[in-house]
């Protein structure tokens, strides 16, 4: 009785997806086995691959090349369903059908008969390249329904953290907020464009200590590059693009994590060099290290200790290497007391806080008339727009005349985005969503009074300090001490619209809106502060 000869049988799939949502392999499976069974082979291996056709470096191909090689001798059989299926390429097929002769195998299929005469050959490197065919026009296909869905506002790529798909009526797929995921992502990116974290070191660091963001390595830390990549995606403000598609930016239909405002903020942020670099070496011992700066050559100072014969001692110096005052020790008693002598220097009267936070609440309220004011403008240009637009519509409907068509629709695309950028104007310029009282009631307590928060002593809140007044740090001469400091634009303000007769002159409309702007920053980072303190005494 003749011995069946051995047969493999060679299953594959484009996609470790297609594994579980279709039953692919299994059904080649069955096909190959009824086609073995009928020849009178005998199946002694199955490999399967989930991986594209073009590909030739596949895991379950080299493992049946080295089982052919392994028992070239019996020269067995490798049955696969159809051409399609060995390879989607031409140059791939090619390439495999000689692997598999060279390693001693012979390939056969239920949907062809593979020959060497001429003929033969002609009909397999047919179907090799209509398979080859098949395999581009779908990914043409594909490539242009992703352009085109991308194009009218929607995301079409994999999830970002914090979002997931859900499906909508009419919509298809859209991207919903994953919480707790996505509200974590709005304090990180809202902390750092307000300053709150000062590095993106800073923003890995929180998210590292959020347990439920999702973490890239085992030891639970987060990869830079995924903090570079949070910080730089639109999509997290509601934007959606392509570049690699020549699709622009443009609104999409997801709900936003930010505001756009927050997300231009954050790549100003980045494309500026911080003044004051966040060093993993800070401590309390030394507060001021890396915010006050060496006179002589700007370099942030640094700290240690030197052990002396009966006790240590602090100092604070300069190591740039070309410093004239490079490793020159100033005693930390000294320079730390010079720093709370600004601090006084800064600290205003009581009758000019109370004078300036009643100037500030009447110019918040003249400046809310002005909203309203700028909102009716709005809606006006968005109701005139419409009008034109549809008096363009009515013309290109009775027109005959191409050229005046194509002004026409030009026109009416200008309006269009016109009248887009117009409503998205009026709806970020809503009012304010608590009073002026409660939204600047921390910040102007540590206007009044920031030697207050010095002396807490703890040493976030003295970090908190530097890097609200002082954000661009402080110089600091051996010879003649603190230079004159340059202040954060409040602490300005106190003194520039404050006359001797304390009459307050009427800021700017960019003046008002940048001083707010600063007023809500600081406020941010102080309610952040409190909390975080908080958190630590019920540690504690």
């Amino acid at each position: 009785m003749a011995v069946p000869a051995p047969a493999a049988i060679y299953a594959r799939v484009s996609s470790t997806a297609q594994t579980k949502r279709g039953d692919g392999l299994r059904s080649q499976e069955t096909r190959c086995r009824d086609f073995a069974r009928m020849k009178g082979y005998a199946v002694i291996q199955v490999f399967t691959d989930d991986l594209s056709g073009s590909l030739i470096d596949r895991p379950g191909m080299q493992a049946m090349l080295a089982w052919l090689d392994a028992n070239r001798a019996r020269r067995p059989v490798v049955v696969i369903d159809d051409v399609s299926r060995l390879a989607r390429n031409l140059d791939a097929h090619l390439r495999l059908r000689s692997a598999i002769d060279e390693a001693g195998g012979r390939l056969e299929s239920p949907s062809i008969e593979f020959g060497e005469d001429s003929d033969s050959i002609l009909v397999e490197n047919l179907l090799a390249s209509v398979s080859q065919h098949q395999q581009q026009k779908n990914a043409e296909q594909t490539r242009n329904r992703m352009r085109a869905r991308i194009l009218n506002g929607y995301w079409c790529f994999q999830a970002p953290v914090g979002y997931r798909y859900e499906p909508k009526p009419g919509q298809g797929k859209v991207l919903v907020r994953d919480e707790p995921e996505a509200s974590i992502i709005a304090e990180a990116l809202e902390g750092f464009a307000s300053g709150r974290f000062g590095t993106q070191v800073e923003v890995k660091r929180f998210l590292e200590s959020r347990p439920a963001y999702p973490k890239d390595l085992p030891d639970g830390s987060i990869r830079h590059q995924r903090v570079v990549e949070l910080l730089t995606r639109p999509i997290y403000a509601g934007m959606v693009e392509a570049p690699r598609w020549k699709v622009t930016r443009r609104k999409g239909h997801h709900e936003p994590i930010i505001s756009i405002g927050t997300f231009m903020r954050i790549q100003e942020r980045l494309r500026i060099v911080a003044y004051t670099p966040r060093r993993k070496d800070l401590n309390e011992d030394f507060p001021l290290r890396g915010a006050v700066l060496c006179h002589s050559c700007g370099t942030p100072l640094t700290a240690c200790w030197s052990k002396g014969n009966t006790r240590r001692y602090a100092y604070y110096l300069c190591h740039a290497r070309k410093c004239p005052d490079r490793r020159k020790s100033i005693p930390r008693e000294r320079i730390e007391c010079d720093f709370v002598t600004i601090l006084d220097r800064l600290t205003p009267t009581v009758p000019m806080v109370n004078l300036v936070s009643e100037r500030f609440r009447k110019a918040w309220d003249e400046r809310l008339v002005r909203c309203e004011e700028e909102r009716e403008a709005l809606r006006s240009d968005i109701r005139t727009a419409r009008k034109k637009i549809g008096g363009l519509v009515e013309r290109l409907m009775d027109s005959t005349s191409p050229s005046v068509a194509k002004a026409c629709e030009a026109r009416i695309s200008e309006l269009e985005a016109s009248a887009l950028a117009a409503e998205e104007k009026l709806r970020e310029q809503g009012g304010p969503k608590v009073p002026f009282t409660e939204m600047f009631e921390l910040a102007l307590a540590f206007l009044s009074n920031p030697r207050k928060l010095w002396d807490s002593g703890r040493f976030d809140d003295r970090r908190t300090v530097l890097k609200l007044a002082f954000p661009k740090g402080l110089r600091f001469c051996r010879v003649e001490g603190f230079r004159t400091p340059e202040v954060a634009p409040l602490f300005k303000a106190l003194t520039a619209i404050c006359g001797s007769f304390g009459e307050m002159a009427r800021p700017g409309g960019e003046s008002l809106n940048s001083l707010f702007r600063d007023l809500a920053d600081w406020e941010e980072q102080l309610k952040h502060r409190e909390a975080s303190s908080g958190n630590r005494e019920d540690a504690a």
